[in-house]
């Protein structure tokens, strides 16, 4: 089933998304946090592609088996490093042909070493040339792309809305936001989003925080803020693991409560492969009706 048919405002889904794992254990981790989650009847979940296409196949094959075992409807990324547009289709022939309907439409990030984005001979630059390319060759996917709240750490809060707007000209069904801590920065996207005629369905990123030296991490990467009265907090558990990923799930339950009441679409998960925290926090949001 296609992902745009499961954005509805008045009956918005929860989604999750995992990476391929890289050992055994980790695809063991995998396969029980999808079937702890299953429970909560996700929307659907998406499947990372590795740095520089490094997992191609087995996002494939994940996406594949994901919706063969468990019937959750599965997307799989595609980005465009280190791909030329030969390499691109034959990805799209292996989802058209394991029946999978949903593709997330990615540049991707620059690989280790390079400092700037650099187009593969032969490949795409740009997101929104491979949302074309993928509309062009007309095998029915269902296409979603990224979107960013406080904007794309290369580039304006003007210009990466311009950037988003082409992607969505091109064919863009929805788009799943960077992960954020303040909604605030979300509604002001989607106002701005709107007032540039950008009117796909705009779901949100969650990441409950359940480490604190991973998320530093992450926000260093993704150029994300941390309200100030939250990062004090964690400063002052850090050391706690479970009291950082109480207040993780806490912060993030606040977010979401907010977010639904708002009329979002959906909520996507960034789960890092646990289910704990994702699966708390969509509990306490369904007991809350």
């Amino acid at each position: 089933m296609k992902i745009r048919t499961r954005l509805n405002p008045s009956k918005p889904c929860f989604s999750f998304e995992f990476f391929p794992p890289k050992t055994a254990e980790g695809e063991a981790t995998l396969w029980q946090t999808l079937e702890d989650l299953r429970a909560l009847e996700p929307g659907f979940v998406s499947v990372t592609y590795g740095a520089g296409g490094s997992t191609r196949d087995r996002t494939v094959e994940l996406v594949t088996q994901i919706k063969a075992r468990t019937g959750i409807e599965a997307m799989a990324h595609l980005t465009c490093v280190g791909h030329t547009k030969d390499e691109l289709a034959a990805v799209l022939d292996k989802l058209a042909a394991a029946r999978i309907e949903n593709v997330l439409a990615l540049r991707g990030d620059a690989p280790k070493g390079q400092t700037t984005f650099q187009k593969t001979e032969g490949g795409f630059l740009y997101a929104s040339e491979l949302v074309a390319f993928i509309r062009e060759r007309d095998q029915g996917f269902c296409i979603g792309g990224a979107a960013y709240p406080e904007g794309h750490l290369e580039s304006s809060r003007e210009l990466d809305l311009k950037h988003l707007k082409t992607k969505v000209d091109e064919g863009l069904d929805f788009v799943i936001t960077q992960l954020f801590f303040d909604n605030a920065f979300y509604f002001d996207f989607v106002e701005r989003a709107r007032r540039s005629g950008i009117n796909v369905p705009i779901v949100p990123g969650i990441m409950p925080i359940t480490n604190y030296e991973q998320i530093q991490r992450f926000v260093r990467m993704c150029g994300t803020t941390v309200p100030m009265r939250l990062q004090l907090e964690l400063e002052k558990i850090k050391d706690d693991h479970d009291a950082v990923m109480q207040l993780g799930v806490a912060h993030a339950t606040v977010q979401c409560m907010e977010l639904l009441q708002r009329g979002v679409p959906g909520i996507h998960f960034y789960t890092l492969n646990r289910s704990p925290a994702s699966r708390m926090i969509v509990t306490a949001l369904r007991s809350r009706g």
